[in-house]
């Protein structure tokens, strides 16, 4: 039976992500801060799918407890099951923008968002290439190609890094997805204090998020970069397609409405 190691699985995309794939019959691995919350969610999913599912409590932007979740990727311990798929789900945003953010708050986000999806990438990796066999999962955003202070630099680095391990893992057997959403339907910004007023139409169920990410990673061909629903698929054309300009300032009329 698989193994997946999934990041940040006690709500939103990423609880999504851990349901569907006990569903499909991976055990799993769940990192996040909350162990009640984790032991919670292991109990749901092992009593619903009979899979088994591991907890290990861990903040990654604490460069201590990132270093054991590193190691239980790369080498696992007795009874433990290789990982053979890792989704770098964890993440958070911010409320204030740079300017009126402490700098701890943004290298907190920077260390989530980026620096621990590339150590876990990388201490998952050596691994899978040795069986020929696994994938990595990206959650990154659409928020990258807009000016959205560190978190939208944060999801450009995560989609280009994607995109480089992509090319770098072809022919290994390994493959690299990021997945690129836009507003989705979860608590995440209400999580972060943030409210968001956009027409129905940009928000998507987190079940088109994760299904097709997995549909196409499971395929094993196409775009490294995977852009969830019809409308952002053509709205993300139309960006790069768009004088740089008129996006910034479409960007900047969308944020002034965020209270």
């Amino acid at each position: 039976m698989p193994t997946a190691l999934v990041t940040g699985p006690t709500v939103g995309i990423g609880n999504a992500f851990a349901d569907a794939l006990a569903r499909r019959g991976y055990d799993l691995v769940l990192v996040a801060r909350d162990e009640e919350r984790l032991k919670s969610v292991a109990a749901d999913l092992t009593e619903r799918y009979r899979v088994a599912v591991e907890v290990l409590p861990a903040d990654l932007a604490d460069r201590a407890q990132l270093t054991a979740v590193e190691e239980r990727l790369r080498s696992p311990g007795e009874g433990q099951a290789h990982v053979d798929l890792l989704v770098n789900n964890a993440g958070f945003t911010l409320k204030e923008n740079i300017v009126d953010s402490s700098s701890d708050d943004e290298e907190r986000l920077l260390e989530v968002l980026v620096v621990a999806v590339m150590r876990l990438a990388k201490a998952a990796l050596p691994g899978m290439i040795r069986r020929r066999a696994g994938g990595i999962i990206n959650v990154s955003s659409v928020a990258g190609y807009a000016p959205y202070g560190t978190y939208g630099a944060a999801k450009i680095w995560v989609t280009t890094f994607t995109e480089g391990l992509s090319f770098d893992l072809e022919g290994t057997g390994v493959r690299a997805i990021a997945v690129c959403p836009g507003y989705v339907h979860t608590e995440f910004h209400q999580r972060a204090g943030v409210k968001v007023v956009a027409p129905e139409f940009m928000w998507i169920p987190v079940e088109t998020v994760v299904n097709e990410a997995l549909a196409s990673l499971f395929r094993g061909t196409g775009s490294p970069v995977v852009i969830p629903s019809p409308q952002y698929k053509v709205l993300m054309a139309a960006a790069k397609l768009a004088p740089r300009n008129l996006v910034l300032k479409i960007a900047r009329g969308q944020r002034e409405k965020r209270a």
